[in-house]
């Protein structure tokens, strides 16, 4: 796996760098803003481009358009952002790229290595990855509709197929047998009104699709 890491703060940014690579993923270019991620996204192809949203010169939201101009002049190139706290409106906006290999996690995140680095992994695989915080603003905006049908249960279920968990994740995370969680999958699936999916990212897309759609 080919890696690009954006980010501004030299010493977050040659963590990054050695994490990655102490874990066998090589890191191609580390750069400090959006021009250069684009210019060496173009040149050097990467598999994928980890991206903190807010970098030079405005520290607003030019990570986050960088990574956009990265999908649209190659697509097939996965995007991972990360941000110090939940903007919800970029979330939002990165999300609507429904090809998957999107990720968004919170800075805090990268200090979870086990949970960071499969993070990175399933992105760059075509995957999506949420923070769970990320998660649970997006279920904030839908407290009326069919959500309010789902058990408990189902709940802890979609909430962790939304951060980009699989089945097998999701068993391990609350202790069940892989087949109690596909018939709660199931089940929320045709609660929701969502189409059934032969891939766990196309199923993730399809739960934040309706997370973001309006009530």
């Amino acid at each position: 796996m080919r890696v690009i890491i954006a980010e501004d703060l030299a010493l977050l940014r040659d963590g990054l760098t050695r994490l990655l690579r102490d874990n066998g993923i090589d890191v191609v270019a580390a750069v400090g803003d959006g021009e250069s991620l684009i210019r060496e996204v173009v040149a050097r192809e990467p598999d994928l481009a980890i991206v903190d949203i807010r970098l030079p010169p405005g520290y607003r939201d030019e990570g986050l358009r960088a990574a956009l101009e990265v999908r649209r002049r190659l697509p097939g190139t996965a995007v991972l952002v990360v941000s110090q706290y939940v903007e919800q409106t970029y979330a939002t906006e990165l999300l609507a790229d429904r090809r998957g290999g999107i990720g968004y996690l919170l800075k805090d995140r990268v200090m979870h290595v086990a949970d960071f680095i499969e993070a990175v992994r399933r992105v760059a695989g075509g995957g999506t990855a949420l923070d769970p915080e990320v998660v649970a603003q997006l279920f904030s905006r839908r407290r009326e509709g069919p959500i309010e049908r789902l058990t408990p249960r189902e709940h802890e279920v979609l909430a962790l197929m939304a951060e980009g968990r699989s089945n097998a994740g999701i068993a391990a995370a609350l202790v069940l047998s892989v087949g109690a969680v596909e018939k709660h999958v199931q089940s929320i699936l045709s609660k929701l009104d969502l189409p059934q999916t032969a891939t766990d990212h196309r199923r993730v897309l399809a739960v934040l699709a309706y997370l973001q759609s309006e009530d």
